[in-house]
């Protein structure tokens, strides 16, 4: 249910204005790493946006759980 102040495609294009970038992120560590690794690193990040994190900052907490490119 959406909060009944949001327009349901400004909330879309805000959505995927927001995850996009990292998509594409996930897409190029995929090819570094592994598809299962670049998902749960998203994942995490998308989650911790979703928490209130600054997206930059949501990835340096990432990365920084990482220990030889695994969680």
């Amino acid at each position: 249910m959406y909060p009944s102040y949001t327009n349901p495609h400004h909330l879309k294009q805000e959505t995927l204005s927001q995850v996009g970038p990292w998509v594409q992120y996930g897409l190029n560590e995929a090819q570094k790493t592994s598809v299962p690794h670049a998902m749960m690193e998203i994942a995490a990040i998308a989650y911790l946006m979703g928490k209130g994190y600054d997206p930059r900052m949501a990835h340096q907490i990432v990365e920084s759980w990482e220990v030889n490119e695994m969680f």
